[in-house]
């Protein structure tokens, strides 16, 4: 990249990057699966309250920061596991090697990948790599939204009534829980159903292929949301904060949705959570 500012980038530029995101989120990927195996519940570590980690998490990202690296040379990192950390401004890979380690963990065969390069909060193209079914989730900026080669779409239910919801329940912060219940119990009432996958990586992928209509979540960082922003928005939908407004990369909530159900949603969710 010799050093170009992110204006300069051309799609070529991003689609050269783009390309090497997605060889070496499957490498991770492929490490990650093989550790699966024979793999012990002594190998876990706790962050905090319910933040598990393993040394499969950290030696998956230090895979990654090396990779990307070589890429992108100019790039910072913003990473789950502080393998590395540079700069949280300007041009930055955005990474979360394991998303969906506790599922991992049990035995739950949902979880990914998931990385993406921004700059400031304009996320320039990302990947989310579902390990379990081999499904490789990419966009370029303006350049559309893709799984394994092929064009995605956000799905175009024109009734909530007729919506698959995904969310993603609180697990350490239990402060706005009533409000949470009082969402979750009007969904259970009006759509078909909700899902909580424990990857909200995926739910966004899920989101940006037609799996589900929508996804709304709470108390997440950037490294879960990021990629998956940029594959819903490249495939036709809108992502939001709880408030309505843009800072759902570091702002902790995100609802994220088609056109046609982000706004009964968000409406919801905006009364619920009394903003």
């Amino acid at each position: 990249m010799n050093g170009k500012p992110v204006a300069l980038f051309c799609e070529m530029d991003l689609q050269y990057i783009s390309s090497g995101l997605n060889e070496a989120v499957k490498k991770a990927g492929a490490f990650i699966l093989s550790q699966r195996k024979g793999f012990k519940e002594d190998a876990v570590s706790s962050k905090s309250f319910n933040q598990l980690v393993s040394y499969v998490d950290k030696e998956a990202e230090q895979m990654l920061v090396e990779e990307l690296h070589q890429l992108v040379p100019e790039a910072g990192f913003l990473t789950e596991e502080k393998t590395r950390a540079d700069q949280t401004e300007g041009l930055i890979w955005i990474i979360d090697p394991l998303d969906g380690t506790t599922n991992f963990i049990h035995g739950l065969p949902v979880y990914s990948v998931s990385v993406a390069l921004a700059n400031g909060t304009e996320v320039l193209c990302a990947a989310v790599y579902e390990i379990n079914q081999d499904e490789l989730f990419y966009a370029v900026k303006n350049g559309g939204a893709f799984l394994n080669g092929e064009r995605i779409s956000v799905k175009q239910t024109p009734d909530l009534n007729d919506t698959l919801m995904a969310t993603g329940f609180p697990y350490y912060d239990f402060d706005e829980l009533p409000q949470y219940v009082s969402v979750l119990t009007y969904l259970m009432r009006n759509t078909r159903g909700l899902r909580r996958m424990g990857s909200a990586a995926v739910d966004l992928a899920y989101v940006s292929c037609g799996r589900f209509d929508g996804f709304f979540e709470l108390s997440l960082s950037p490294w879960d949301v990021a990629a998956g922003v940029l594959l819903v928005t490249e495939a036709g939908g809108i992502v939001t904060d709880f408030k309505g407004g843009e800072n759902f990369i570091h702002g902790r909530s995100i609802v994220a949705a088609s056109k046609a159900i982000h706004a009964p949603l968000a409406s919801l969710i905006k009364k619920e959570f009394g903003y």
